[in-house]
């Protein structure tokens, strides 16, 4: 396997990016959270590392979440059914060895401080659970402080009041004195702007440099977000991880080197992150889209790409995986990219997605077999829109990809 010189800062910040999707009224929401959790760490002496640690964690803090109804639902100040966000996301990180230290930090991130203290954890896991358990609620408060003004600092009293109401109870008595006193300042809160807060972040990614990461943990740290992905629709799940194994198969077999079957495999981990802006409901409607809700679909490729191009090193993954709806007449989208400008990669992915697709049950048929997808296949390369080199060997290796891409160990 290769490895990738990879800036672990960027590529956690710009995957961030898609959890962003994810929440409709709460863009930022992690990136707010990073950073008053850093601030409040600042003034209560954290340690560098600490300080790292707390920011990767406090914008990860939502990886649990996929739904936007989920989302919706933490919007709320109270919810008693927060835990099992925090659940799912521990677990993602616990399969994350660069972030994996960070799992008990996220298990914990909705747990009251009077039950926090009494868990056997370490100390400072305590402390940065629930302080970004405090900072994330004092976001959830100045959102709804900016319905009816859009000037937060006129909210500012009412959101301390509440946060000093569970002093002892929810949160950590020193965690709120330190906030309390760095809210005395205007600019605290102001920063909070999105401008601000991306500046922040920015000057947070230049602190660390591209290092060396194997393959197998850059792998770990997409799959956290190729999960949420998948979570999002109980119709999608494991389409990432298919469309990732039958691409790098074909690649392998259409006789590419290692390093780009790995890129392969996570353009397919990757391919559909745009897809978490598409409310719900669209994903999951059992009948034909009609042209509002398939336009809405048409970005999600778009925007996985925008997503994936900020990171240094994947700028093939992001093309590739951004072409995933591309066909090569040129009547695919976003681009309209036709064969002669199309690269072998996204070719594979494209056919890749077209398969894992028709080989799930969806909300609006169920599963098609190993035959009937190839034959669909092969209507599509008479019509011009898929590869017919990369098909032919679908054809020839059918078996094989039937398992790849329904993450089998044997062909049914």
């Amino acid at each position: 396997m290769s490895t990738f010189d990879i800036n672990l800062h960027e590529l956690v910040y710009s995957l961030s990016d898609a959890l962003d999707l994810v929440g409709v009224v709460q863009v930022h929401h992690g990136k707010r959270v990073a950073f008053m959790a850093a601030e409040c760490g600042k003034q209560l002496g954290f340690s560098a590392d600490e300080l790292d640690g707390l920011f990767q964690a406090a914008i990860l803090h939502d990886c649990g979440v996929s739904n936007t109804a989920v989302h919706a639902r933490l919007a709320q100040f109270e919810w008693e059914q927060s835990q099992g966000h925090c659940d799912i996301g521990a677990a993602l990180l616990r399969r994350t060895p660069p972030l994996a230290h960070l799992a008990d930090v996220i298990q914990y991130h909705h747990t009251h401080w009077h039950q926090l203290r009494e868990i056997e954890l370490p100390a400072q896991t305590r402390r940065m659970a629930n302080l970004i358990f405090l900072v994330d609620r004092v976001d959830v408060l100045s959102l709804k402080a900016q319905v009816n003004d859009a000037n937060i600092l006129l909210g500012v009293d009412a959101i301390l009041e509440k946060i000093i109401s569970k002093r002892g109870d929810w949160f950590d008595p020193e965690l709120v004195d330190a906030l309390i006193y760095i809210a005395d300042s205007e600019a605290f809160w102001l920063s909070l702007e999105r401008e601000h807060v991306d500046g922040y972040v920015s000057e947070w990614m230049q602190h660390e440099v591209a290092r060396p990461i194997s393959f197998e943990h850059v792998k770990s740290l997409v799959r956290i977000f190729s999960h949420i992905v998948d979570a999002k629709s109980p119709f999608t799940r494991d389409h990432s991880e298919g469309v990732a194994r039958l691409a790098r198969y074909l690649g392998g077999k259409l006789g590419l080197p290692e390093h780009s079957c790995d890129m392969l495999e996570l353009a397919g981990l990757l391919h559909d992150i745009g897809k978490l802006r598409v409310p719900d409901e669209i994903l999951e409607k059992p009948g034909r889209l009609n042209t509002v809700e398939f336009k809405t679909i048409q970005r999600h490729s778009f925007d996985t790409f925008s997503i994936l191009k900020k990171v240094k090193g994947f700028d093939a993954i992001a093309r590739w995986a951004g072409q995933h709806h591309e066909r090569v007449d040129g009547g695919g989208y976003p681009y309209h990219t036709k064969k002669s400008l199309l690269s072998l990669e996204a070719r594979i992915i494209a056919v890749a997605d077209v398969f894992q697709a028709l080989a799930q049950n969806r909300p609006y048929r169920q599963a098609l077999s190993a035959a009937q997808v190839l034959a669909l296949l092969q209507e599509n390369v008479d019509a011009g829109k898929l590869d017919r080199h990369v098909v032919g060997l679908v054809e020839a290796e059918l078996d094989t990809c039937w398992r790849e891409a329904t993450c089998m160990e044997r062909a049914l």
